[in-house]
């Protein structure tokens, strides 16, 4: 049965209810949202298996792609995402709050209802082509993946990478999925002109704990042998240690950043666990059920790097956090890179070879 109240952050589904294969444990309305349907556990569904919640796709008719951003500690000033949510459904995203400005929610919603974004790469074309237009790269998956799931049929992230190399406009890619090797072609081609970088970011080497926190994401091991894939085909990748979650995988630093200066990584990053709104409160719920011994350690050590809450919004310390125990991880990150011989800066990415090809409708020149 369905219980109807005023809209409030819902606790864990009932067992019955949990499904399988996704992160969250709960789907509340998103906080836009007057009311919200609870689902309660009336002793009927006891022996029910774990339901399967399939991926709803909606077509995104966007007139724009490209975003900008001009937030003082992230690397990029442009960005394009070409789905909103995430199959992935790693339950620490940061995007899941998002979900709400659609009237969805940030748990289940987030990564079952996938909007996608068909005319992206016409988008991206007629950007890149307007007058006075000043190239700078642009960011595929600063907020969702761009190699989720959906993009091995809607194949949408490799037509903006057709579009991009077609302009020799500067790009880069953070990703958790070793589908970005579908597209090895038009990287490398990128990367021979120097256009291209990718991230892939890997939070640890355990496949039990990867499995329940990015449940549909590539396999630890899948995500290192993409980096040894792209680096032997001389695409520069980077190792993205993110996020570092004290008391659960920041044990785990040294041997990832061995792991990916091994599998061939040249550059590597990290940023400590971000919780804003709603993200919060799935955490905690993820917590009670996977990690129930060691939630109230865990998140008292999260707190602990944002002065007592579980999240600070400022910037710089948003993205690396307070205090001693943020401080251990930054001197323990920054020690490992010099003993794996890891640069903590990338390369940039040129820009000079931008053009805006002519079209075959295009007046030819007298000369």
């Amino acid at each position: 049965m369905n219980a109807i109240t005023p809209a409030r952050q819902s606790e864990a589904l009932p067992t019955p209810f949990q499904p399988s294969g996704r992160g969250a444990k709960s789907n509340a309305s998103g906080r836009f949202e007057r009311t919200t349907s609870q689902p309660v556990d009336d002793g009927w569904h006891s022996e029910a298996p774990p339901r399967q919640i399939k991926t709803t796709l909606i077509r995104d008719a966007a007139r724009s792609i490209i975003t900008s951003n001009d937030s003082p500690d992230i690397s990029f000033d442009q960005s394009v995402n070409p789905y909103r949510g995430c199959e992935h459904g790693c339950i620490y995203c940061f995007a899941r709050p998002t979900h709400a400005y659609w009237g969805y929610s940030a748990g289940l919603d987030f990564e079952s209802v996938i909007f996608f974004k068909p005319g992206a790469a016409e988008l991206l074309r007629k950007a890149f082509s307007k007058r006075g237009y000043a190239p700078r790269p642009v960011a595929l998956g600063s907020n969702t993946d761009p190699y989720q799931p959906v993009e091995r049929d809607l194949r949408i992230t490799r037509s903006i990478l057709e579009t991009c190399l077609a302009f020799r406009h500067p790009v880069s890619i953070i990703t958790k999925s070793a589908g970005v090797l579908r597209d090895l072609d038009l990287l490398s081609e990128l990367a021979a002109l120097g256009l291209a970088h990718v991230a892939i970011s890997v939070t640890t080497l355990d496949a039990k704990l990867a499995r329940t926190m990015e449940p549909r994401a590539s396999t630890p091991t899948r995500r290192l042998s993409a980096i040894t894939a792209l680096s032997e085909a001389g695409v520069p990748v980077s190792i993205f240690t993110s996020p570092m979650i004290p008391g659960l995988n920041d044990h785990e630093l040294e041997n990832l950043l061995g792991a990916g200066a091994k599998a061939g990584a040249d550059h590597a990053s990290y940023v400590l666990l971000r919780l804003p709104l709603e993200v919060e409160p799935l955490f905690r719920q993820w917590l009670s059920v996977e990690r129930p011994l060691s939630a109230k350690k865990i998140m008292g050590l999260i707190e602990s790097t944002r002065g007592g809450k579980a999240y600070d919004s400022r910037f710089h310390a948003r993205m690396r956090g307070e205090g001693p125990v943020a401080e251990l991880i930054r001197a323990r990150f920054e020690r490992a890179c010099r003993a794996n011989g890891l640069s903590r800066k990338v390369a940039p990415l040129r820009t000079d070879l931008f053009t805006v090809p002519e079209k075959d409708s295009d007046q030819l020149s007298l000369f």
